[in-house]
């Protein structure tokens, strides 16, 4: 009877084993799913700023590996800077337009691309190919359209901080926003499945907390005290890491909807940064 029950549990350790393993094999081979969403809520680009009343102008790229992207150019009439956004890793450009006229509002011109993969864009997703994406958005607005590098602030949202910290690690700009981002994909990981070796299983690095070093510009971080999805400490330790002149705008909500319960003090805080890079840049 004892060597029943013995042979019993083995048995059920070794099913466990079998199963954890298992999950981690699928893990490990799905995670380039479980991080890019371009097909939530769809892949389809469904609207364009026209739906909001703003003129634009389609773009399309050629990333250095031959990659065609697709994006928009919005033009303000009272420019005070262009802005080159980075959206988060679900849906397309087409799901923005409420940042878009957010943007516009404040008085600037915004390209937005979609990363290779997204919406119209060509490819598939990856780390390496997503940081060629965002240095052709780079090289179409300081060449093709001649817009010096001091009159472009970058900005990021959730998974597109990694990105626009990249891009501020290689170039000086008038400024970088940094907004409801992670640290890194390892610790995002971590958080994410705090059960599981994640941390080691990850095969991505998107090292936003790394890229900081780098950056010598204005910079403001974003973050929410009630995001679900990435917690308000890797936005803090961002904001730790980061170099002078630097600010943190701290909302309340949830990880999508902290910029509508709080428009008032993130379009009130936007402006006051913009004008901090662009008095800066006078100095």
């Amino acid at each position: 009877m004892y060597r029943q029950s013995i042979n019993g549990i083995t048995r059920l350790l070794l099913v466990g084993m079998v199963l954890y393993g298992g999950l981690l094999l699928y893990l490990y081979v799905n995670q380039h799913n479980i991080l890019y969403l371009p097909d939530y809520p769809t892949r389809q680009v469904r609207s364009t700023p026209a739906l909001i009343g703003l003129d634009f102008e389609p773009v399309t790229l050629t990333a250095a590996d031959g990659v065609r992207l697709n994006g928009w150019f919005i033009p303000a009439e009272a420019q005070r800077a262009t802005l080159l956004f980075f959206h988060g890793n679900a849906g397309n450009i087409s799901h923005r337009l409420d940042s878009l006229r957010r943007f516009h509002q404040l008085g600037l011109s915004v390209l937005i691309i979609d990363y290779r993969g997204y919406g119209d864009s060509e490819g598939e997703p990856s780390e390496a190919g997503i940081y060629q994406d965002a240095d052709a958005a780079w090289r179409y607005l300081t060449e093709t359209r001649e817009i010096p590098a001091g009159e472009i602030l970058l900005l990021g949202r959730s998974f597109g901080g990694a990105v626009a910290a990249y891009l501020a690690s290689q170039h000086a700009a008038l400024g970088v926003v940094l907004e409801s981002t992670f640290t890194s994909a390892p610790e995002m990981a971590a958080e994410l499945y705090p059960w599981l070796p994640a941390r080691w299983l990850t095969r991505f690095s998107y090292d936003t907390r790394s890229r900081l070093a780098d950056i010598q510009m204005p910079l403001m971080v974003i973050h929410s005290r009630g995001d679900e999805i990435i917690p308000f400490s890797q936005g803090s330790a961002l904001y730790e890491a980061a170099n002078e002149p630097k600010q943190f705008l701290e909302l309340n909500g949830s990880h999508n909807d902290g910029l509508m319960i709080n428009a008032d003090r993130y379009r009130q805080a936007l402006n006051n940064f913009i004008s901090v890079c662009l008095a800066q840049r006078e100095h």
